[in-house]
């Protein structure tokens, strides 16, 4: 039991539960929750969200803000996109009304459909048509239309009926909606439950294919014919709100008899372990890294995950059951009496919903091992067992005043560079050095900020120079900063132009983010340039040389901060602008004088084990508690 582990015993519950004292945790953590709780469709309270919102995490110490935001302004600034939209199309109305020409209409509407294609923009990449909102806008469009017709031409009743079921249609929306949240994901490939998992009906398409209809309207009643076309058109999006009220109807009693057999369902499939996740969308690399580990065990275990994102995501990733529970009070369903143990891959902050069965082993796998400041956060204090790569993270903790005792830790390495080839010949023998890139992001807060993209294309610019090719891959998270994400089209269009221009084989773009893996990056360079992330220490089992990039504190402390600088030529970007370039990449891609420090600390970072037994020393290691 964890050293601060409180006995309680909440009301209604069947498992034994302990009430831990939970620290927030860090901050990708915690705001991962926050952009969980902010996903369309996902049931968040008021007061929780702002409670996540407000969280300031800084080591282990919390502390709040005023709520900001509030009130009349706040509600403005949310409105204010469809405000103006309405009363755009408010204006192209009353134009449509009073106007010599029907033209007069024409601006005010076009501006209309402008700014609610901005407002949409977000479904171009993925995201969710506000299903319902900005219907305001569109029925007086739609009266727009009509007026055009009846004032300034020929109102035909194949028009009238038309803008009246693209109204129907558009009203619906919202109703819809409502019903469409009634229906969402139990699970997936969990024995008893049908092949398919059950989906939330789109009403994003139900929400496009109504303002499409709209656009249609308008663009014939300016033509003054073709109301046939208009009908034609409502018809249809009248035919697919049916359609997909009758799915949500269909699937809302499909997950109700899901639900209500899913306790006895996964008593039955009698899982051992489970593994829980909960993080923002796109993360899916947290427990990417660690299901081929787990499923080695070779016993029954489930993925326990929070939102529809995360379910979506480990569907894709595994055959084993993912069940979705939302709630606390829901997982009571899923903690079968056959389960032995929990394990987690990050520290969200939903993570304290499942460490309150006690019936349970918790281990932490975490999904990396680096100086950074989350890797020493006083959070893991509330787990059983840390499962860490080497002595250097146990060392961690104490050198950061964090206490824990030495039998909550357990050195397992990271068995993901099982297949991290090692290097076989110096640096200095290879003419033309490919060099993996590899920034980390930004982080949420400012002293979370490691990333040196912002100064990645001089670095580049430099290698090219050196007649280096390089292989460019970001950290996913750098195209959710626009910042980042421009400082990256920039080095990509470096390294297209150069390998145009000289024919060096550079791997960037999807070639390198997406079909490669990590470890195929690893073995597909020589040396690296990275920043404080865990990738740095994975690289180290490789043996290879890399520089690191100073970004929070000048080089001449670096080390003290982060000691794995010890084994890195540092690149100095303290402030924003790089000195000492030349020089560290001279020793990179030369002479190598750490070449010795490196393999020292390769056991230290990564644990004194055979290579032949890495992974299967975590096997070994888990296979103890499941």
């Amino acid at each position: 039991m964890p050293i601060n582990a409180i006995a309680a015993a909440p009301e209604g519950v069947r498992s034994p539960l302990v009430t831990r004292s939970v620290i927030p945790s860090d901050e990708d953590q915690v705001n991962a929750a926050r952009i969980a709780a902010e996903q369309p469709g996902e049931p968040a309270g008021r007061g929780e969200l702002a409670a996540v919102e407000e969280l300031v995490v800084k080591g282990s110490a919390v502390t709040t803000s005023k709520p900001g935001g509030s009130g009349f302004r706040s509600w403005l600034a949310r409105r204010l996109p469809a405000l103006t939209a309405e009363l755009l199309a408010l204006f192209a109305l009353l134009l449509a009304a009073v106007g010599n020409s029907p033209l007069w209409a024409l601006p005010p509407a076009v501006a209309t459909f402008g700014l609610l294609g901005w407002m949409w923009f977000g479904v171009l990449r993925g995201g969710p048509v506000p299903s319902g909102k900005s219907v305001v806008s569109r029925i007086l469009l739609l009266a727009c239309a009509c007026l055009v017709g009846a004032v300034h031409g020929s109102l035909d009743p194949f028009m009238v009926a038309g803008i009246g079921f693209a109204a129907l249609a558009g009203l619906a929306e919202s109703p819809l909606a409502v019903l469409a949240r009634g229906t969402q994901p139990v699970t997936a490939n969990l024995p008893g439950t049908g092949s398919r998992s059950i989906r939330r009906p789109s009403t994003s398409r139900v929400a496009l294919v109504n303002s499409a209809v709209v656009l249609v309207a308008l663009a014939c009643a300016f033509a003054d014919n073709l109301g046939v076309v208009v009908l034609a058109a409502a018809t249809a999006a009248l035919g697919l709100v049916a359609f997909t009220g009758a799915q949500a109807l269909t699937r809302s009693w499909r997950w109700r008899d899901v639900e209500s057999r899913l306790p006895a369902l996964v008593a039955d499939y009698q899982p051992v372990f489970l593994l829980h996740w909960h993080a923002a969308a796109g993360t899916e690399y947290q427990i990417g890294m660690w299901l081929p580990y787990l499923e080695r065990l070779s016993k029954r275990f489930m993925v326990v995950v929070r939102t529809e994102h995360n379910f979506a995501e480990a569907a894709r990733l595994t055959s084993v059951p993912v069940i979705l529970r939302r709630s606390a009070s829901q997982l009571d369903d899923v903690i079968a009496a056959s389960l032995r143990a929990a394990f987690y891959v990050n520290n969200a902050t939903r993570n304290n919903d499942v460490i309150r069965y006690t019936n349970l082993t918790h281990i932490q796998l975490n999904h990396g091992d680096s100086d950074k400041v989350p890797s020493h956060n006083p959070v893991f204090r509330m787990y059983d067992k840390n499962f860490v790569a080497g002595q250097a993270a146990i060392d961690r903790f104490a050198a950061n005043g964090v206490k824990m005792p030495a039998e909550m830790f357990a050195i397992v390495g990271r068995p993901q560079v099982e297949d991290v080839a090692i290097a076989t010949e110096p640096i200095s023998s290879i003419a033309n050095p490919r060099v993996l890139y590899a920034p980390t992001w930004a982080g949420f807060n400012a002293d979370s900020n490691y990333s040196s993209l912002l100064v990645g294309y001089d670095i580049v610019k430099a290698l090219v120079a050196r007649g280096c090719s390089v292989v460019f891959r970001p950290h996913p998270y750098s195209r959710r900063s626009p910042e980042m994400d421009h400082e990256c089209e920039r080095i990509r269009t470096l390294l297209a132009d150069d390998r145009i221009a000289g024919g060096r084989p550079h791997v960037f773009g999807p070639e390198a983010e997406t079909k490669m893996s990590v470890v195929d990056c690893f073995n597909a360079s020589d040396v690296m340039v990275s920043d404080v992330s865990s990738v740095v220490a994975d690289y180290l089992y490789s043996e290879k040389p890399f520089a690191m990039v100073a970004v929070s504190t000048p080089a001449a402390t670096f080390t003290d901060s982060f000691p794995l600088g010890r084994a890195s030529y540092v690149i100095d970007a303290y402030g924003g602008r790089v000195r000492g370039l030349d020089a560290a990449l001279d020793d990179l891609l030369g002479r190598d004088p750490l070449d010795t420090t490196r393999r020292d600390l390769k056991k230290y970072y990564l644990g004194d084990i055979p290579a032949e037994q890495y992974a299967q020393h975590f096997v070994d290691e888990a296979s103890r508690y499941v």
